[in-house]
């Protein structure tokens, strides 16, 4: 069995420590088109993020939540411990991130022929991870 799906991408919401922090790192260094703000429920704000056809939910609760420890990206522990962005030029893109003050967390690497990535830190210690195919 099969899901039918209602659209051809998904949406992530990741919770976040500083708003400002994360936006400036999403929608000021990323690129990130943002499209609203809108209430979440218990008290807080969703900043609505486009990436393509995904869209990228920056929640920002009234009461700061309790940092987790989601630090040391994918062999570190269980869980959603990074997310993958296809881009046109990995190279500029983590030499941005860097300029802005950033942690590159991997840096940038052929996994694959054609293939390289690498990884960023996010504010609250999330990992994205950037791919550019040219195979």
């Amino acid at each position: 069995m099969s899901i039918e799906l209602g659209k051809t991408s998904i949406d992530i919401g990741i919770v976040v420590r500083d708003g400002d922090a994360a936006m400036k790192f999403y929608r000021d260094t990323l690129g990130l088109e943002h499209v609203a703000d809108t209430p979440f429920p218990g008290g807080g704000t969703m900043h609505r993020l486009m990436c393509g056809t995904t869209l990228v939910k920056i929640v920002e609760k009234d009461e700061t939540p309790e940092k987790a420890d989601n630090t040391g990206g994918p062999y570190a522990a269980s869980g959603i411990r990074y997310w993958t962005i296809t881009i046109q030029d990995l190279n500029a893109m983590t030499e941005k991130f860097r300029a802005a003050g950033y942690t590159v967390a991997v840096e940038p690497k052929e996994v694959r022929p054609g293939v390289q990535i690498s990884m960023i830190e996010d504010p609250d210690g999330n990992w994205l991870e950037l791919l550019e195919d040219k195979s």
